[in-house]
């Protein structure tokens, strides 16, 4: 009797777990569709964000992942940039282009930089400087914007475009939802409450 009763609550367990588990889903794959769904590249947004593994349950955590994806893809470049500068494939290039791939290099290895500060900020979010450090998030991430498109007006070659490109992207998303997210003020930390004061005896 007493084992057909734990089975009962076991299978009760399980499914209320998994009920809850695909519930919490559902709603985090809502926060997403609902912030991706005015970004400049929406159907990215939705992508990059749908495969992120980190809790998705609040505005700012939808920002910081799509910060975390960004930096993601810039180290990904800066390190394909890192290679192909000291490979094979440099002894092709023209003095000007490799110029060019240097130039590039340090710019995405700036961006990594800034999307990382960007990314820290976020995580440290205080209430009475929430404005002020929602402005230093946007700022590095507009600066690793330009570091971007500035990467591309060098000729650096077709892959070294496509992998920018890809990081523009990526980055312009996470710029419009970290905007979205200044602007609406919903990842500002609530107050803390003062300590109530000791009754005198």
């Amino acid at each position: 009797m007493q084992t057909h009763l734990t089975l009962i609550l076991f299978t009760l367990f399980l499914y209320l777990f998994f009920t809850g588990s695909a519930a919490a889903h559902d709603e985090a794959q809502d926060l997403v569709r609902s912030s991706c769904i005015h970004a400049r590249y929406p159907k990215l947004c939705l992508r990059t964000l749908s495969n992120y593994s980190g809790p998705a349950k609040s505005p700012l955590d939808i920002a910081e992942a799509a910060l975390r994806v960004s930096l993601a893809h810039a180290r990904r470049a800066s390190e394909y940039l890192g290679a192909s500068k000291g490979g094979a494939r440099s002894s092709s290039l023209s003095k000007l282009q490799r110029a060019a791939l240097s130039d590039c290099e340090e710019l995405i290895s700036d961006s990594v930089d800034e999307l990382q500060r960007s990314l820290e900020e976020l995580k440290h979010l205080r209430q009475e400087t929430f404005r002020w450090q929602m402005s230093n998030a946007l700022t590095w991430v507009s600066a690793a914007l330009t570091d971007g498109d500035t990467c591309l007006d060098g000729n650096v070659g077709p892959e070294v475009n496509r992998r920018v490109a890809d990081v523009a992207r990526v980055t312009s998303n996470a710029l419009y939802l970290i905007n979205r997210l200044g602007e609406s003020g919903k990842g500002k930390p609530k107050p803390k409450l003062n300590a109530q004061p000791r009754s005198k005896k």
